[in-house]
């Protein structure tokens, strides 16, 4: 393992994120990256009526989780700050809740997982004036996981409704 730093990059970005900016995209990773790790956790350990279509729909968040950490993360060294995945920081600063250990029935997996998709894009939200004010190409980011979100959101929580 090398203990080299880079300490100057061959090429200047056009744009350097500012602390404040860097922090903030930094806290919509580490949920975003949160949501896929829970998601899968429920995804493998859900049992119990309408089983197989809640497994598949736990697989698109997980999907659209993903994909929203890579883009987070590849914007953060796009305008020079550095993203932090480490599972121990992930683990540290999230604000998704704790994922069921075991078996968990699925109007429970329900429940649970629309709480962690909303604590999400309630992070989301919160951020967004800021990082919008500071750089509108990554607000835009944003915006598109918390639409994709608050969606698999919705789409999750309709199968919980009774009469």
């Amino acid at each position: 393992m090398s203990t080299k730093t880079v300490k100057n990059a061959p090429v200047t970005p056009a744009f350097t994120a500012s602390a404040e900016l860097a922090a903030d995209l930094q806290r919509a990773l580490v949920d975003i990256t949160a949501l896929s790790l829970v998601g899968k956790q429920v995804h493998w350990n859900v049992v119990g009526p309408n089983f197989r279509d809640l497994h598949l729909n736990l697989d698109e968040v997980v999907d659209i989780a993903r994909e929203g950490s890579d883009e987070l993360a590849e914007r953060m060294r796009a305008i020079n700050a550095y993203p932090d995945g480490r599972p121990a920081t992930v683990a540290e600063q999230t604000s998704v809740p704790e994922a069921p250990e075991a078996g968990v029935i699925t109007a429970d997996a329900v429940d649970y997982i629309v709480s962690a998709i909303n604590a999400v894009t309630t992070t989301l939200r919160e951020i967004h004036g800021a990082v919008d004010e500071a750089d509108p190409s990554s607000s835009g980011i944003l915006e598109d996981y918390t639409q994709r979100l608050e969606q698999q959101s919705w789409f999750l929580s309709a199968q919980n409704y009774s009469a």
